[in-house]
């Protein structure tokens, strides 16, 4: 089994502090602790709280762009990639939040401008969607309908039940099949 780098334990031990703590208790002393290393080891890998965050984003958008990499050349193949990298098939009630997606919330917490990154692969995502071969506003609209979703998991925001989350989930991937151009 392959020992995760330094780099990525921190960051895991960044998401467990912003999972277990809060967002107010996202220290770089806080990071230190959680990862076992001293501040001088975090300090090597990242000098500022705005670089950590910045990485956690990082490893947010490139995991997502792996998920997609994943899609097909049929047209929608892209925007289904999207709905599985997003929407899991089946519901988990007491699934914790995935720890990649916390990073959204500290670079908002913590540097606004640091989701510039974000924003520009989300502008990549939405250019790549209206190409996928499927009506551009059908596109969009699936993808706003699962970033909402995605937003609703993320905070707890009524989510669907299982059977009602299943449903809304083929009907999405049934919406993209329909809309062939």
């Amino acid at each position: 089994m392959v020992r995760p780098s330094s780099k990525e334990r921190l960051l895991d031990a960044a998401a467990e502090v912003l999972l277990s703590q809060g967002a107010e208790s996202l220290t770089l002393e806080a990071v230190a602790k959680q990862a076992g290393v001293s501040k001088g080891g975090l300090f090597y890998h990242f000098p500022t709280k705005q670089r950590l965050v910045g990485a956690m984003v990082e490893r947010l958008t490139q995991a997502f762009d792996h998920a997609l990499a994943q899609a097909g050349a049929r047209p929608g193949d892209y925007l289904r990639a999207y709905i599985e990298a997003t929407i899991p098939a089946e519901p988990t009630a007491s699934a914790p939040i995935d720890r990649v997606t916390v990073a959204l919330l500290a670079g908002v917490l913590v540097d606004p401008a640091g989701l510039a990154p974000l924003r520009q692969r989300y502008e990549a995502w939405q250019a790549r969607l209206v190409e996928d071969g499927v009506d551009p506003a059908v596109a969009t609209a699936v993808r706003l309908a699962v970033d909402g979703w995605w937003a609703a998991r993320l905070f707890g925001l009524g989510e669907p039940g299982p059977e009602l989350h299943r449903r809304t989930r083929a009907y999405l991937l049934e919406l993209v099949d329909a809309a062939h151009d």
